[in-house]
């Protein structure tokens, strides 16, 4: 059995969920409407799926996340508009 990298609790709460491209995800004032994005951490494609802690809230995996495609895109525009 796996325990929270935070508190180091048993109690790790596996979620999964199909979206069928039909995810909404809002970084700032960027908004992302689609596929779930493979870089934030929380799954990628069609598919949701990442655990967190029962006791502390802690999200497991690896961070901190890189900056994310929606996070570029969002600079991008930024800069285009300047």
């Amino acid at each position: 059995m796996s325990k929270c990298q935070a508190c180091k609790s048993e109690r790790i709460i596996n979620l999964y969920g199909k979206c069928s491209d039909l995810c909404v995800v809002n970084i700032g004032e960027n908004e992302h409407n689609g596929y779930v994005p493979d870089d934030l951490g929380i799954g990628g494609g069609d598919d949701i799926d990442f655990e967190y802690c029962g006791d502390c809230g802690q999200l497991q995996g690896d961070f901190p996340l890189q900056k994310t495609k929606i996070e570029a895109e969002l600079e991008f525009n930024d800069e285009i508009d300047e």
